[in-house]
């Protein structure tokens, strides 16, 4: 899946969660693999601002998503 707008933490969480159940993974199962906690997969799924960014790009390589970064032209 590919975004080409600017994307929020509701959507990158929504984003996690459905690729979550894709995987046939509860968030416990999520949690193990990624070495976090229930709790921030739990966050992060529900578009915490405070989330940390390392925890949540490892949570996106467990699932295998990859972030792409590009500028924004104004």
């Amino acid at each position: 899946m590919e975004l080409s707008e600017t994307i929020s933490t509701k959507t990158l969480g929504a984003l996690v969660k459905k690729r979550r159940r894709e995987l046939g993974l509860n968030q416990t199962e999520l949690a193990l693999a990624s070495g976090t906690g229930v709790r921030f997969i739990s966050d992060l799924e529900n578009g915490k601002d405070t989330c940390q960014i390392g925890r949540a790009l490892k949570v996106l390589s467990t699932l295998g998503l990859r972030l792409a970064i590009s500028s924004i032209n104004h």
